[in-house]
């Protein structure tokens, strides 16, 4: 989002404005005239830390498609705008990992960089697609990711062993090049899935990467664009058991754990496919469980978000929400959620989509790949 100086200067003013009286600051006055000189010598401003701190937890806050945002104080905001070299990013991104997944007890966490920083990869842990030879519809790995791969193919990836859960490289731009760095496998943790009751799950290879962190959003603050600021938190069992594992788009795994739980899978009127995705979720919160990592159910997470409401209600604010994605993709109606209704218009703080850069056809496949490899 780029803004004219007149715009920068509006928004600068609101979101000052909102944080000085929700923190009870002082010195608004003086602040907002610094930043009206900073942008009539410069065009823009700087943020100091505490303004960004509080402009990412409250972009969390804002957020109307997420319905985790009860812990949004909890956030840990890391300023790295004076990081903006490659190898520098690639560090502070393997420490993001390591310090978010905190030895299995997940907490909230936002690394955010300096000015020509940019992930392109959605999250900083996808996993590969692959096309098989002479069968076109057939796909080993993530559909989803299915453009993405190639893409880091033109651009010099080799490619992984070939399995279904190849962990991609990170796609980094710094300074107007974007180079390819490979993840080292302390920073990867996965939970291999297995059934409490059913051992014929375990046998199917599944597995899921233990920490979401959304890595392709810009933040949005107080007029300013930050286009790399990746952030993350812990997986409700649902994004991964109901959707990412389960959608007939992407691992379509759901016929396979059905016969693994010997359904009749001969008639829908069975309902196999119900029996099995709830399965698949209790497999996930057992194996999540077992592996002492931190993972949520649909029912804890919407209460939550009740929790979060009432909140926002005393402090008098209004929550916004895009009601079908706070709602879980298993067992809605059971939910609090079901029943409710929210406005969806979006209010910044907040995050922003970017164009992927692998779908835009200028974009040239000639950039430099440099692969990391731990030692």
């Amino acid at each position: 989002m780029t803004l004219t100086p007149p715009a920068v200067q509006r928004e600068a003013e609101r979101f000052l404005t909102g944080m000085y009286a929700e923190h009870a600051l002082e010195g608004l006055e003086a602040r907002l005239r610094a930043v009206g000189d900073e942008l009539s010598h410069t065009g823009t401003y700087t943020l100091n830390t505490e303004e960004l701190r509080h402009g990412g937890r409250v972009a969390w806050r804002n957020s109307a498609r997420c319905v985790g945002r009860l812990y949004w104080e909890a956030l840990e905001v890391r300023d790295l705008r004076h990081v903006t070299a490659h190898e520098e990013v690639f560090a502070h991104l393997c420490a993001h990992l390591e310090d978010a997944f905190h030895g299995g007890h997940l907490r909230p966490l936002m690394s955010v960089f300096g000015p020509g920083v940019r992930i392109h990869n959605p999250q900083l842990i996808r996993y590969a697609a692959y096309r098989q030879p002479g069968h076109p519809e057939s796909v080993v790995g993530d559909p989803a990711n299915l453009a993405l791969t190639d893409w880091l193919r033109r651009l010099g990836w080799a490619g992984g062993p070939g399995t279904a859960f190849d962990v991609l490289p990170l796609a980094i731009e710094a300074g107007g090049r974007t180079r390819l760095f490979t993840l080292p496998p302390q920073a990867v943790q996965e939970v291999a899935l297995t059934h409490p009751d059913c051992p014929a799950v375990a046998e199917l290879g599944l597995r899921w990467h233990a920490l979401p962190v959304i890595s392709d959003m810009s933040l949005e603050v107080g007029g300013l664009s930050f286009a790399c600021a990746p952030f993350s938190g812990w997986y409700v069992q649902t994004e991964i058991a109901a959707r990412n594992l389960a959608d007939a788009d992407r691992y379509d795994q759901l016929p396979a754990v059905g016969r693994a739980l010997g359904l009749d899978t001969s008639r829908e009127r069975t309902l196999w496919r119900d029996r099995a995705l709830v399965e698949l979720n209790v497999a996930t919160l057992h194996s999540f469980g077992a592996a002492g990592v931190k993972i949520t159910d649909h029912h804890t997470v919407t209460r939550h978000f009740r929790r979060f409401e009432e909140r926002e209600a005393r402090a008098g604010r209004e929550v916004r929400g895009r009601w079908s994605w706070l709602i879980p993709p298993l067992s809605p109606a059971t939910t609090p959620v079901w029943g409710r209704s929210y406005r969806a218009r979006e209010e910044a703080p907040n995050f922003a989509h970017q164009s992927p850069r692998w779908l835009d056809p200028e974009e040239p496949a000639s950039a430099g790949a440099c692969p990391f490899h731990a030692g």
